[in-house]
């Protein structure tokens, strides 16, 4: 019985990488940023390698775990390529994006499609979009459609007016809708509830593109292990490679469950997304609470690393960057921490830079026996295990 808890820390990049100029990210450091904020206090991931790792600029004395700076091979700094890429696929096209808004030909056959008109049609703050739109929307009933810098067609929507299975059903249509050309990483229910200025709520769900190749959940699951999903990772493969899922609406949920899930006994992955960092911090600019943040999760390791066995692997990382203290509201291409620690590894292992976030999901799999030949990535397994 073997366990392995990947915790993806959404957005907590670690330095723009190489071509970051060419995404308009020049200079962007989400953890650099937010560990200049007086109340960030992070000192198990301290002791656990994070500073040490390439690029971060300082030596760590006996770290206990193996550590990487890692690469994203793909081209894209969203969420759906960067965990896919973590989960063994290369991606090397860009998701499309609407910095002009959907063209009228999507409009209109998804206003044909539901029945119902569109308001706004833009990138969008998704807290801005409902207090200038959603007087409109309650008088109208129109849907709120905007997008953001991210491949992502977003519909919002009052709960009272649009319930929310309603607006589920609307989001499934999108889904149908938005292939090929259009194909968008994510479709995303936005319901919202109150008088104005309005307010989201947390019943969010994503509706994302069928993964375009096997993954390491996929492979994971065919071999007859237990493949966990808790918060969005299940939304993000579309559900395809997991056993169960555990949807959370922020990291307290998240980091709750996860905590549960180390009190089970089951053989396999739980893969877990820890969300806020970038949908309530890094896309706000709010560098305090960003700061405050990874601070609670890295307060909530001290009582999550005492629960892990010795059969137990944990990996930390991240999909992309969100740095806060930029003017851009959007996801920045940096690379990403991986922090390794278990029992059965060695410590203090400085892997380097890695080439592509791939080589989690390789190492993955190579944890549990299985070949690494059917995902892109190199493990990095051996370099790590304590022999």
């Amino acid at each position: 019985m073997s366990r392995v808890f990947l915790i993806v820390l959404d957005s907590v990049g670690i330095g723009a990488m190489p071509d970051a100029a060419d995404w308009g990210d020049e200079g962007s450091n989400t953890v650099a940023s937010i560990r200049k904020h007086p109340e960030f206090h992070c000192p198990n991931l301290e002791k656990m390698g994070l500073f040490g790792i390439d690029g971060m600029g300082e030596k760590v004395d006996s770290p206990r775990t193996c550590y990487a700076r890692m690469t994203e091979a793909s081209k894209g700094k969203d969420t759906t390529i960067g965990h896919w890429e973590i989960a063994g696929i290369y991606s090397p096209k860009p998701l499309p994006t609407y910095p002009d808004g959907f063209p009228k030909s999507v409009i209109d056959a998804f206003e044909k499609a539901t029945g119902r008109g569109v308001l706004c049609n833009k990138p969008y703050s998704g807290t801005e979009v409902i207090k200038d739109f959603g007087e409109e929307h309650l008088k109208t009933g129109k849907l709120i459609v905007y997008t953001s810098a991210d491949s992502v067609f977003q519909i919002a929507a009052h709960e009272d007016l649009v319930p929310v299975k309603e607006l589920y059903r609307y989001c499934e249509i999108a889904r149908e809708l938005l292939k090929g050309e259009h194909g968008v990483g994510r479709i995303i229910a936005r319901p919202f509830a109150g008088e104005y200025p309005f307010q989201r709520t947390q019943r969010r769900h994503d509706y994302s593109l069928q993964p375009p190749a096997v993954t390491v959940p996929d492979l994971l699951k065919d071999a007859g292990f237990d493949v966990i999903s808790v918060g969005k990772i299940y939304d993000i493969f579309a559900g395809k490679g997991f056993t169960e899922s555990h949807p959370t609406g922020n990291n307290t949920e998240g980091m709750n469950t996860t905590m549960g899930m180390a009190k089970r006994d089951f053989n396999g992955l739980c893969f877990i997304n820890l969300v806020d960092f970038d949908m309530v911090y890094g896309h706000r600019n709010d560098v305090a609470g960003y700061a405050r943040a990874l601070t609670a999760f890295d307060a909530w390791l001290t009582d999550f690393l005492p629960t892990l066995k010795e059969e137990d692997l944990l990996i930390i990382t991240a999909d992309h960057g969100c740095d806060p203290a930029t003017p851009s509201t959007d996801h920045s291409r940096e690379y990403t921490p991986m922090i390794a620690y278990g029992e059965k590894l060695k410590e203090g292992v400085n892997l380097g830079t890695r080439d592509s976030f791939a080589d989690i999901g390789a190492t993955v799999l190579q944890w549990f026996g299985l070949p690494t030949d059917a995902v892109y990535g190199t493990s990095f397994l051996k370099e790590i295990l304590d022999d």
